[in-house]
């Protein structure tokens, strides 16, 4: 940017030069002409007559009126020739560069007002006219992003709270029965009860994921950073994630260095592992192997998450971690969260100055983890 405006700076200096310069030769190629070039003498005339017309004087009164103004005050005339040309071209040439301010003024007023035409400036002003074209260009991809999460927050609104009504019917339900039927036999009471309290969790899973709705907008993430042994971490979120394995009859194997420690806040980055890992298992193939990789180098900590199943599209990748983006649109909220898990823990690593990246090739995904050691 400083060098397009010193390169416009450098355009207007010599502008200004070659405006001095015309001035000049103007006003020598009018003194040479007029007072002594080819024109004296008709000028001389014209002058001599004239004033014996207006004042009533005879031809050598007029002639010498003649040689005291013009050929005795040559320098006089020269300057003052010089001086009106120099005004008249310096009008025209400022006349170019207030052309060059309402341009841009014209071009920031088009970007106030959210236009989609293309803005076109001067040559001089190529810089500016890209700079514009720019700044329209980010702000309708924001424009659309934040549309495009708007949408799909409402959506996913009106899917939760279709679906809150789902369990908390059956919550209704199940309980009214029980209270009616005092002489319920036990095997089948035990058994209304395991339902009532299934369907409870699943309404507390989606209240909360109203009230994650609600965080992620509102609040800021503040860390509370403290020492963690990272590998005894991620022993104990894949205990708490044993059932979810079992169920598709998978497992997890964690290859990492005892006692690897990291200043990190534990509650925040245990969130991060439990969203990555929850994904990885929710589209991984049925009996797999979930990997989970840490390394560590002088200067960061790597955990890497690989699932093998379907191949993410490249396209999809791009959009993984924004705000309620869900990776299968077509699955309803009671196999999928509000598209928020992988988003949140996006926010939290980058407050710990890492990074999150996913990659998906043959079969096989890969997301990774980069934390400050």
């Amino acid at each position: 940017m400083k060098n397009d405006f010193r390169k416009l700076k450098r355009t207007i200096i010599l502008q200004i030069i070659i405006t001095l310069f015309i001035a000049a030769a103007i006003g020598l190629l009018i003194n040479n002409i007029l007072i002594d070039g080819i024109l004296q003498a008709p000028f001389a005339d014209w002058f001599t007559q004239l004033i014996q017309n207006v004042f009533d004087v005879d031809f050598y009164a007029a002639q010498m009126t003649y040689m005291n103004l013009f050929q005795r005050n040559k320098p006089l005339w020269l300057a003052i020739g010089f001086i009106l040309l120099l005004l008249i071209i310096f009008y025209i040439t400022l006349s170019r560069f207030t052309l060059y301010f309402k341009q841009m003024n014209q071009g920031i007023h088009m970007l106030a007002e959210e236009q989609q035409a293309e803005f076109n400036l001067p040559p001089e002003l190529e810089f500016m006219e890209k700079n514009l074209n720019t700044v329209k260009d980010r702000l309708a991809k924001r424009a659309r992003d934040a549309q495009e999460a708007e949408q799909r927050k409402n959506d996913l609104v009106v899917y939760l709270a279709h679906d809150i009504k789902t369990p908390l019917t059956s919550v209704i339900g199940y309980l009214s029965l029980l209270n009616e039927a005092s002489d319920m036999p036990q095997q089948q009471r035990e058994k209304y009860t395991k339902i009532t309290l299934e369907k409870a969790n699943r309404l507390e899973d989606l209240i909360n994921e109203f009230f994650d709705i609600t965080r992620f907008n509102l609040q800021t993430i503040v860390l509370e950073k403290s020492p963690i042994n990272l590998s005894l971490m991620m022993m104990q979120i894949a205990d708490e994630f044993y059932p979810l394995l079992a169920e598709k009859g998978s497992s997890a194997a964690i290859h990492a260095d005892d006692h690897l420690m990291i200043e990190a806040d534990p509650d925040k980055l245990a969130r991060v592992f439990n969203n990555v890992f929850k994904n990885a298992i929710m589209y991984s193939d049925e009996d797999s192997t979930i990997d989970i990789n840490i390394k560590k180098t002088d200067d960061h900590v790597m955990i890497e998450f690989t699932n093998f199943g379907k191949t993410i599209p490249s396209h999809k990748l791009q959009s993984i971690f924004e705000k309620f983006y869900r990776l299968d649109e077509s699955r309803s909220s009671h196999t999928g969260g509000a598209g928020l898990g992988l988003a949140i823990a996006k926010e939290i690593v980058l407050a710990h100055n890492g990074q999150i990246t996913a990659e998906s090739e043959n079969g096989t995904t890969v997301f990774t983890v980069t934390l400050p050691s």
